[in-house]
């Protein structure tokens, strides 16, 4: 079983600044795509953003390009978020996920965390 924890979230004024942090524990493969999502109340998940396993490729939302960074630091089997201008509508929970699937993007991923509450005030 693949454990991923996420960490970092809290309230904040629009135009804010907060980093996500997911870190990955268990039985785990090597690198994985790893992946954000988030899901405001009474709406489906929806995808942020992935980074391919090297980190070399990142694909994003187009509600969050240009103003959330994904990175990675695969020595400590952790991915970030770096989420900057935030707006109200960003408020959600915010989900770390993993797949195996080589490719960046969004669709189903293997593995999820439990998520951590982001929430933007105006």
């Amino acid at each position: 079983q693949v454990q991923l924890v996420e960490s970092g979230g809290g309230l904040v004024q629009a135009g804010g600044s907060l980093r996500l942090s997911c870190a990955a524990s268990g039985r785990t493969f090597s690198s994985p795509v790893m992946g954000w999502f988030r899901q405001a109340p009474g709406k489906e998940r929806e995808f942020v953003s992935s980074i391919s396993p090297s980190g070399g490729r990142t694909s994003y939302s187009d509600s969050v390009k240009g103003r959330f960074i994904i990175s990675r630091d695969n020595a400590k089997n952790t991915v970030y978020l770096q989420m900057n201008s935030l707006k109200p509508e960003d408020t959600a929970v915010y989900y770390c996920a993993a797949r195996r699937l080589a490719i960046v993007g969004p669709g189903p991923y293997d593995y999820w965390g439990q998520g951590t509450q982001v929430t933007v005030s105006a």
